[in-house]
């Protein structure tokens, strides 16, 4: 697992000279790319979303694209268009912003579901189609997408099928006063994205996500990952709890989280650091239960909190 640690430590490490006091939620992401999975970023403007999505592209060495979410996107303007050649007297498929590798979709609240559901068979099958025609898509594949929980008005909120496809949801939050003055310095010349080198090669992602499954997970921490999935689907604050899908990426991350650290074994305690982030965003939350102020997070530590690790220890 020292290969994949070297890896993920060499673009963390690099992305940091762009995105400063932020290393946790850079190791998540990190998780993330290792399992091949999607991430959905909520949080404030201004906070480096996007430039953070720049800075994994740049020090991978992979296509980057970004795709601005307004509510006249149409699904041919992520997926792609055929248009007919007059002079082979054919159609031609023009590929549109989802054959990259990592796809920044800024604002994806702000698209209209049509144009959101484009995005399904790209994140869950990897291809697109159009046209009746399958096109699959390039390996690796990461969608980032970002959207803002403060300003709602004009926005059509993620469909719980879309959000399952999200391997996790992650938040970068502002800086502390000490950060937020380093990052003034690094900013009073020229932009450090701009001077960004590439330090890993991105292409070789597939192959490292192949190695994370090779990592041993004990029936004692598997068992505490279902009894997790569980125990939110039987809460009496939430409607929906997390799904099978949610239960996998959490299997799947804690594997990723343990290579990256240099283990090739999980620990519950992966369990507990990886849980909010994957299955958070998996679960609604009563109409009722929201009012009294409860949210899926603070529900999600309650059930960390109280579900034992030991079968035993019920």
């Amino acid at each position: 697992m020292q290969e994949i640690q070297a890896f993920t430590q060499q673009l963390i490490d690099n992305v940091e000279k762009v995105i400063i006091g932020k290393r946790p939620s850079l190791e998540l992401l990190a998780v993330a790319l290792l399992c091949e999975g999607h991430a959905l970023l909520e949080d404030v403007p201004g906070v480096g979303k996007t430039m953070l999505a720049r800075a994994f592209a740049v020090s991978l060495g992979i296509q980057f694209k970004r795709l601005q979410c307004t509510p006249d996107l149409l699904p041919n303007d992520v997926t792609g268009v055929s248009i007919f050649d007059q002079q082979q007297h054919k159609f031609t498929f023009i590929p549109g912003p989802a054959f990259t590798h990592i796809l920044l979709a800024d604002e994806i609240n702000r698209a209209t579901p049509r144009t959101q559901s484009a995005l399904l068979e790209a994140m869950g099958e990897r291809q697109v189609t159009v046209d009746g025609v399958t096109y699959p898509l390039t390996r690796p594949f990461f969608v980032m997408a970002t959207q803002n929980p403060v300003e709602y008005e004009g926005t059509f909120p993620l469909p719980e099928a879309q959000l399952d496809r999200f391997f996790m949801k992650v938040s970068l939050g502002y800086l502390d006063e000490q950060a937020e003055g380093q990052m003034l310095l690094n900013l009073g010349g020229i932009h450090p994205i701009e001077t960004l080198a590439q330090v890993v090669d991105g292409a070789r992602l597939p192959e490292l996500a192949q190695q994370v499954w090779q990592v041993h997970v004990d029936d004692t921490v598997r068992e505490y990952i279902v009894r997790l999935v569980f125990a939110t689907r039987h809460h009496k604050d939430l409607v929906l709890g997390a799904s099978p899908r949610g239960s996998h990426a959490l299997y799947r991350g804690i594997q990723a989280y343990a290579a990256m650290h240099g283990r090739d074994y999980t620990l519950p305690d992966d369990v507990k650091t990886l849980a909010l982030s994957i299955l958070a965003h998996r679960c609604l939350i009563h109409p009722e239960s929201a009012l009294r102020g409860l949210t899926t997070t603070r529900i999600l530590a309650d059930i960390l909190k109280d579900t034992p690790l030991d079968i035993g220890e019920l």
